[in-house]
């Protein structure tokens, strides 16, 4: 559409919002572009921006301001011109690291579902409002989730799982009144071509622990390592996450982008080895004493790896997508099997740690406390 007025949160301080931004850029080439962008990422912003062709620079405006503040932190002036011309909001900005503070968790997730459901409110022209979601709003609830579900009974692993249940169900009360589309990726990990990341979290951490371990070490799981890790790389999220929201037969509904075919986390972990030139893993230590890994030469830095992550390996869930695999069967997009892309992630990682050891002149590899996440 020649018309198509879309806005953009998150970008580019979220990883998700930032993909997003570009592949809506690549992919609407007639479509303007407003992207609410936080002080502190407006250098960011402009060094991304400077990096388009010019034809794209100038569909994009770029309004500073607040997701998660009243108004999206804009001007009247502006706030009423945005709501007076966009057709599509996509909804991305959210805070994801899972030690976030509760306060901090809600300032950001939950007031910001807000916003972009008054946003919503205030648009003339309307389309559809896009909220990118997680497919752990299903918190410590364990078993099969339906992409209908959401239910809170079953409690939550920390403020960041539960603000974001609590935004995602914000935005489906303002279903009822609105153009509705809801996105839950699981665990998204780096592009499956090139390796890009934003932040070595999750299961880079098993990585950097691979890279960061002497070379003959033969590390234990950190949990029995039969349940399903379930891992999705940003660029299938993304391409899988638009086509649904493109889909007139995505309105009202709500959509898991995950593998589903996923792996256990100890094939996850000996693949990682297996690309890290590393011996796969021999034998387990419960998730609850871990820390005993922390023991070997080397690894001790990683003693500041969450345990949220080591939780997500010792709870068993499956999350249905036979709604997403409905609409996606018509777009023809799969999501890549992990085994695909595992070597391009480990080789990213690689890249990354070598450039610091060169400007630091260190030889040794190992985990840097800004790998971690923050």
């Amino acid at each position: 559409m020649s018309d198509e007025v879309i806005v953009v949160t998150g970008f580019p301080g979220s990883f998700l919002g930032r993909r997003v931004f570009l592949k809506l850029v690549e992919e609407k080439p007639r479509a303007q572009l407003r992207c609410i962008v936080p002080t502190r990422f407006m250098n960011d912003a402009k060094r991304d921006l400077a990096a388009l062709p010019m034809r794209d620079r100038r569909r994009v405006q770029v309004l500073e301001g607040d997701a998660a503040s009243m108004d999206l932190g804009l001007s009247g002036k502006e706030y009423l011109a945005l709501a007076k011309e966009v057709t599509v909001i996509h909804h991305c900005a959210s805070v994801t690291h899972p030690n976030t503070s509760r306060a901090a968790a809600e300032a950001t997730n939950i007031r910001s579902a807000r916003e972009a459901l008054e946003l919503a409110s205030a648009a003339d022209h309307l389309e559809r409002l896009v909220h990118w979601s997680t497919s752990f709003v299903s918190g410590a609830r364990r078993g099969y989730v339906l992409e209908m579900d959401l239910d809170g009974s079953h409690g939550f692993n920390n403020a960041v799982e539960e603000t974001r249940f609590l935004a995602e169900e914000i935005i489906q009360a303002g279903a009822r009144d609105f153009p509705t589309t809801i996105l839950r990726p699981s665990i998204i990990v780096g592009d499956s071509v090139t390796g890009e990341v934003q932040r070595m979290e999750g299961p880079y951490l098993l990585v950097l622990l691979m890279l960061s371990a002497p070379q003959d070490l033969r590390i234990p799981m950190p949990s029995r390592g039969d349940i399903p890790l379930n891992l999705v790389p940003i660029d299938y999220v993304v391409r899988a996450g638009l086509a649904i929201a493109d889909n007139p037969r995505s309105i009202g509904r709500t959509f898991h982008i995950v593998d589903p075919d996923p792996l256990t986390a100890r094939r996850v972990f000996e693949l990682i080895a297996e690309a890290s030139d590393r011996p796969v893993p021999r034998g387990f230590v419960p998730t609850n004493v871990a820390a005993t890994l922390m023991r070997a030469p080397g690894l001790g830095k990683y003693a500041q790896v969450p345990r949220t992550f080591l939780s997500q390996l010792a709870t068993e869930v499956v999350w249905d997508d036979r709604n997403a695999r409905d609409l996606l069967a018509s777009a023809e997009l799969q999501c890549p099997p992990f085994e695909d892309y595992v070597k391009t992630m480990v080789d990213y990682v690689k890249a990354q740690q070598d450039k610091r050891r060169a400007a630091r002149g260190d030889i040794a590899l190992t985990i840097e406390e800004d790998d971690l996440p923050t």
